[in-house]
């Protein structure tokens, strides 16, 4: 690892540093005004309305001779009744459904367990809300329906394999909306129908029906800060392949969105798990609504939507797909319209890494039975055997530089007066080119291969793989290893202590003592040493310590790996005879890049400037005259030459 590459870890690893720190700040100083607008707002908001409890049967009959209902005595008898609620099993999954609202009222999936044992469950339950708001057109006028106010009558059938809920909502005698739900006997994805039968006439004049839909995500994995980073609401446009999502929002605060384009999903997006709403057609906008609650209280987020569907003049179904279940690559992607995007391996110029490369191989070896552990290490090995020859190249231009050191000395005494910088960079460039030395081939490398560093970084924290998989102390590889619990908690490190990030955090300092061991002294830069050795390895420690265990193991050993192959070429490389063929063997003249053409231009048009200067500084003028002197009197100015 040569100077350049240090540099350029560093001014990354900075920025990143500063960045979260400035964010850090911004937020908490966002929440505090939140918080104080919140109470404001609190404070002089009304007092609620009190909900009257469901009324009895006995009751149904008193509420129905006196109160009249726009709706109708149809629908008026369907606000009253008690609430029933009853399961449908496939063979992932347990959906609950309710009638009051004819919806689907909690989700249990069978194949995975919350952190620390229990059913886990894709929201809190009771906090579901799913309604379906229109208007019906009655004596002339119009009135609002809400679904969530009335109760369902409920018939259960069987299609092949599939199980079939059908929600009825009765309008008079001869119409009634209909909720289709369609289970398959595998997998999380339903069907989801809304059918308007017998509704000619009835309906208002209106051009679309609104659907809200809100939940609260328990907080189902170890770490609340990595869960709550990777929870939010997540939508996607008709026929684009990426997606969008709301920004990361620290506990205590709000953030609402408004999408006036048409949407093809919106989905309620944990770390691990999705549930998903989707347009057949595409839905006509959406607001968007969360809020993110204290780590103590056992949940994440409160999600909220609000979107429209366009109505069309004789249709009377409407169709919509509901999915349950993990954000797991390849599960997602068989549903097609992107959904699988839901699962943060980075954009264009990263993403394909984790898609192409790292996902087909983590799950070929996954098929072979092996730990989770010995995966990540041929992963490793895979990628550091594919990206070796990109490596060799750095080491190589390394111990080039390293060997004409006599060279770049003799040019540095040559040119001692920083007037003449210019003339010693051009001395050196004209070495690098007879030696056959491309200063940018220690730089190129390492940049070619960030792509794979940050893949692997999208990659661990989002792989439901890892999720509950051990290796030696760490109990779950998808969060964050430790080893001693604090009774506090650190500014900018956490209130544990993570093995595997101060496992690579050695790492990192021996293989920069080790590179650096590579260099003269005269190569590196002033406070270089200082800041390879002990500036870096312990901002990487402050920074990884709450990231997931897999992620660390993998820099560990990547970080080892790339300590071996650096003594390995070391002991390849005979530099003696590396010198002799640099400084005796004729390079041909090769033709010169665009890019290379233009950059000696521009260093000859400074030279040149600089050597008019220098002239015009030696000799060239006349120092102007002090207060008094006669050449302060008209006509006694020098001349211009």
């Amino acid at each position: 690892m040569n100077k350049q590459t240090l540099t350029g870890f560093l001014i990354i690893g900075a920025i990143l540093f500063g960045f979260s720190w400035y964010q850090g700040q911004q937020q908490s100083k966002l929440q505090e005004q939140q918080r104080i607008a919140d109470s404001i707002a609190l404070a002089n908001a009304p007092a609620p309305a009190p909900v009257a409890p469901p009324a009895t049967a006995a009751t149904a009959d008193t509420l129905a001779v006196t109160q009249a209902d726009p709706l109708g005595e149809t629908m008026a008898n369907a606000r009253t009744g008690d609430e029933q609620r009853f399961t449908i099993e496939n063979d992932v999954a347990t959906f609950e459904f309710s009638t009051r609202g004819g919806i689907v009222s909690d989700v249990t999936l069978k194949d995975y367990k919350r952190y620390g044992g229990g059913e886990l469950h894709l929201w809190k339950r009771d906090s579901e809300r799913f309604d379906i708001s229109f208007f019906l057109r009655r004596d002339g006028r119009d009135a609002q329906v809400n679904t969530r106010d009335f109760l369902f009558t409920p018939t259960t059938s069987q299609s092949g394999d599939d199980q079939i809920v059908t929600m009825r909502l009765p309008v008079d005698s001869t119409a009634c909306v209909e909720f289709i739900y369609t289970i398959p006997r595998s997998g999380y994805m339903i069907d989801y129908d809304v059918r308007f039968t017998g509704m000619d006439g009835r309906l208002s004049n209106q051009s679309s029906f609104d659907i809200e839909w809100g939940n609260t995500s328990l907080q189902n994995e170890k770490g609340f800060d990595n869960e709550n980073n990777y929870t939010t609401i997540a939508y996607n446009y008709p026929g684009v392949k990426g997606i969008e999502q709301m920004g990361a929002q620290r506990a205590g605060g709000t953030k609402t969105e408004n999408e006036p384009s048409r949407v093809q999903w919106v989905a309620f997006k944990q770390q691990f798990f999705s549930s998903i709403l989707i347009a057949d057609d595409a839905f006509q906008g959406a607001d968007l609504e969360m809020s993110t609650f204290q780590p103590t209280d056992g949940t994440i987020k409160r999600f909220h939507t609000r979107t429209s569907v366009p109505m069309e003049r004789d249709r009377d179904t409407y169709g919509f797909r509901m999915y349950f279940g993990p954000n797991q690559f390849s599960t997602l992607k068989e549903h097609g319209t992107s959904l699988e995007r839901i699962v943060p391996l980075g954009g264009t110029l990263i993403g394909w890494v984790g898609r192409l490369l790292v996902i087909p191989i983590f799950d070929w070896l996954g098929t072979k039975g092996l730990s989770f552990g010995l995966i990540i290490l041929i992963l490793t090995l895979i990628i550091k055997t594919v990206t070796f020859p990109l490596t060799f190249t750095s080491y190589k231009s390394s111990a080039k530089m390293r060997v004409i050191k006599p060279e770049t000395d003799e040019i540095n005494a040559q040119y001692p007066d920083p007037a003449d910088a210019m003339k010693k960079q051009q001395a050196t460039m004209e070495l690098y080119r007879r030696a056959g030395i491309n200063p940018l081939a220690g730089c190129i490398p390492m940049l070619i291969q960030m792509p794979f560093l940050i893949a692997m970084f999208r990659f661990f924290p989002a792989a439901i793989e890892l999720r509950g998989q051990s290796l030696w102390w760490a109990d779950d590889l998808s969060s964050y290893d430790s080893i001693i619990n604090l009774p506090f908690d650190i500014p900018f490190y956490g209130a544990h202590i993570s093995l595997f990030a101060l496992l690579t955090a050695v790492a990192i300092h021996f293989t920069s003592r080790f590179s650096l061991g590579q260099q003269s002294a005269g190569t590196q830069m002033a406070g270089m040493k200082f800041i390879s050795l002990y500036m870096m390895p312990v901002m990487m420690l402050l920074w990884f310590n709450n990231f997931a265990a897999g992620l660390n193991f993998y820099y560990f050993i990547s970080t080892l790996f790339s300590l071996v192959q650096m003594y390995g070429v070391r002991l390849l490389i005979n530099e003696g005879k590396l010198r002799r063929r640099m400084l005796e063997t004729p390079r041909k003249e090769k033709k010169k890049s665009g890019f290379m053409q233009r950059l000696e231009e521009a260093q000859k048009a400074q030279l040149a400037a600089a050597r008019a200067q220098q002239e015009q500084t030696r000799g060239g003028s006349t120092p102007p005259p002090t207060r008094g002197s006669r050449g302060n009197l008209p006509g006694n100015r020098p001349k211009k030459k």
